[in-house]
């Protein structure tokens, strides 16, 4: 079968074409910037078109178009593919299919997604279960890759619920980490993303499993039929602080639920806690990427997050001062959290933090705009000040010193100024 992709590059769209190219298909694709994704896809014989999306880049002998959710109705290959009546599917529409034809175990929740995701993954393959993973970032056990084809009957994915695109998954377990208000765009409330949870939840068969947080009160809320709890008062938490290279207590979270779902499948505890303990972390998760001057790039972008990083930090490295450089992600999304972004931001435990321009997310943003620096002003710290983009690196040149933390956070491009500025001397 022919297959094209709209957005290729996305990180969950570029992991389908990897699977469907590594099981005989013949894939294509397209997006508007080159990137290391994109390389990868193209070493292993994926045909790329590179820059503005064209309706002459569909051919008429395409079988199916997968696009992004970023690739709105009018996206010109869209309307190509529809015009030629091609059969077309979103990411999640294609995902979906593809649960059906596995053992699907789904990791949801606002927090936590990937780095349960790669956790689950690395138990079942230590385990000799050859799991299929489909996963939001890279793997350095996957040889830095965000995809990774088995031959078992098991497929771990991300269940994002982002516009509700969970509900085009079947698992037969779920796992939940936590819920809190998040893209409230669509959902506009709470009470929206827990009704969306509860549909997730009600496609488990009878003899599926949901494995929950029970410390999360939003969480509470689901209890199905059949449902099995973590908890971080558990025995357990003594020795995953021990043996876990990532720390903060969102990874012992992270970690109990990995250890919650190995359980059910009757994966012992000595095969769980040796794969646990060999996690070297994801891309962007708390990734150290430098250790002189000590640079890290982290993926928080909601506030729990930016508050659960910046605590974890601050435990580690307790003696060490902390310039942190923020990328506020989506105007929707700062302008719906404001008020908890300046509520965690009042109280971080930072010694300096640049907030920088806020990243626009194509195709996924209103009519909403918020300035950054009004941010900065609601903050009220005089160590918490604006700069724009261009300017980070030779302030950073010149003020960080050899025995600083520097924390490069923000789920858009940021992290590019975190690998250009962790090379330079």
């Amino acid at each position: 079968m022919k297959i094209h992709f709209i957005g290729i590059g996305g990180i969950g769209v570029s992991a389908l074409a990897q699977h469907f190219a590594g099981n005989g298909h013949k894939i294509s694709g397209s997006d508007l910037a080159y990137s290391e994704i994109l390389e990868k896809l193209r070493k292993i014989g994926i045909k790329l078109y590179i820059g503005k999306q064209k309706a002459k880049n569909i051919s008429k002998d395409i079988d199916l178009v997968i696009y992004s959710p970023a690739a709105q109705k009018d996206n010109p290959e869209r309307k190509a593919a529809k015009k030629l009546g091609i059969k077309c599917q979103s990411y999640p529409q294609a995902l979906g299919e593809l649960t059906k034809e596995y053992f699907t175990i789904a990791v949801s929740g606002s927090h936590g997604k990937s780095t349960t995701t790669a956790m689950v993954a690395l138990i079942l393959i230590k385990a000799g279960l050859d799991p299929t993973v489909i996963i939001g970032t890279k793997l350095k056990e996957f040889d830095n890759s965000n995809y990774r084809k088995g031959k078992g009957k098991y497929l771990v994915i991300e269940a994002c619920e982002h516009e509700e695109s969970f509900l085009n998954y079947w698992p037969k377990i779920a796992i939940i980490t936590n819920i809190e208000k998040e893209h409230l765009d669509y959902y506009k409330n709470l009470n929206n993303i827990l009704k969306a949870f509860k549909k997730y939840i009600g496609h488990l068969p009878k003899d599926g499993t949901a494995i929950l947080n029970e410390d999360d009160k939003n969480c509470l809320k689901l209890k199905a039929l059949k449902t099995k709890f973590y908890t971080l008062k558990q025995k357990e938490v003594k020795t995953l602080k021990r043996i876990l290279k990532v720390k903060g207590d969102h990874n012992i979270y992270n970690a109990l639920a990995a250890l919650a779902l190995a359980r059910t499948l009757k994966i012992s505890d000595k095969t769980s806690f040796k794969a646990l303990s060999n996690y070297k972390g994801s891309w962007r998760r708390f990734e150290i990427i430098r250790r002189v001057p000590l640079i890290v790039s982290d993926y928080a972008h909601h506030p729990t997050e930016i508050e659960a990083s910046l605590k974890g930090a601050k435990s580690t490295w307790p003696n060490k001062k902390i310039l942190l450089v923020f990328q506020p992600h989506q105007h929707q999304r700062t302008f719906y959290l404001f008020k908890d972004f300046v509520r965690v931001f009042k109280k971080a435990p930072i010694d300096r933090c640049i907030i920088t321009d806020i990243y626009d997310v194509a195709g996924r943003e209103g009519k909403i705009k918020v300035d950054p620096q009004e941010l900065v002003t609601k903050i009220k710290r005089k160590e918490v000040f604006y700069l724009p983009q261009k300017k980070i690196i030779p302030y950073l040149k010149k003020n960080l010193e050899s025995n600083q933390v520097l924390i490069i956070m923000g789920a858009g491009d940021i992290y590019k100024l975190a690998d250009e500025f962790s090379t330079r001397r």
